[in-house]
């Protein structure tokens, strides 16, 4: 049985959708069975793997316009990663979702069906805490919260953790915060090593010992559609995101 780990923090641009795919893609590499599962509207792991938005997809599979193992799709270069894609049609799932009886269900529900068939399925959630992200939460064995090392870092985290706290209470009880990553790392700025005191002083061993620097090829990788491990493979990113699956997997007692 496959574990489903969700990407998650409402604050945009801290590195969970490159998380999300490198991270995937680097499990995949390390021959685990991978799907990814897109659940922003954004759309931005969708083409971060090179792929299109399509007809078939997270917003059609979750109203049940569309069948869920139709509408994945095969990574071209990584034969252990599978992508279930985006488009922004998804922004409608916050609605029709709250509407629809047992909604915040849907994912996990969906998810379970193929759960067998994957070692790891990786949703990135949407910057928010909306219906689409509690969905995610509910259907997630663990959530992997990326932190940037800059100002402000630790704001919004609060409000997270409530949620998680929250879902964990009444609605999946074996959800468990799998760890705090630390993102965007620029070793020269006092700065970014005053953050990862902080969040280590806060979290503890919930942060995972990997952190990921900040990283030309990194940021360059997704315009050509293409995961860091298959866009440079010696890059500093890439060999960032080989050691975190490699410690995420030491975690999981599955490396």
């Amino acid at each position: 049985m496959g574990k489903i780990v969700a990407l998650a923090n409402q604050k945009g641009g801290v590195g969970k959708t490159t998380t999300s795919i490198n991270l995937a893609a680097s499990l995949a590499v390390l021959e685990k069975r991978v799907l990814l599962v897109d659940a922003d509207p954004q759309a931005n792991s969708t083409s971060g793997l090179g792929f299109e938005p399509g007809e078939l997809n997270t917003y059609t599979v979750l109203t049940g316009e569309a069948d869920l193992a139709q509408s994945i799709l095969q990574s071209p270069e990584i034969p252990n990663l599978q992508l279930l894609p985006s488009n922004i049609n998804l922004v409608g799932a916050e609605t029709e979702l709250a509407q629809m009886e047992g909604g915040q269900f849907r994912m996990k529900t969906l998810l379970d069906s193929v759960k067998e068939s994957y070692d790891y399925i990786v949703i990135d959630c949407s910057p928010s805490l909306g219906m689409l992200t509690l969905n995610a939460l509910i259907a997630a064995d663990s959530v992997i919260i990326p932190v940037q090392c800059e100002y402000f870092a630790l704001e919004g985290l609060g409000k997270l953790l409530n949620t998680i706290k929250m879902v964990k209470a009444g609605l999946n009880p074996g959800l468990e915060i799998e760890g705090f990553l630390l993102t965007m790392y620029d070793s020269r700025l006092r700065l970014a090593n005053q953050v990862v005191g902080e969040v280590k002083n806060h979290f503890g061993n919930l942060v995972f010992r990997t952190i990921i620097q900040r990283n030309t090829r990194l940021s360059e990788s997704p315009s050509y559609g293409k995961p860091v491990i298959t866009y440079d493979a010696s890059s500093s990113g890439s060999v960032n995101y080989l050691n975190l699956a490699r410690e995420f997997l030491e975690r999981n007692n599955n490396a």
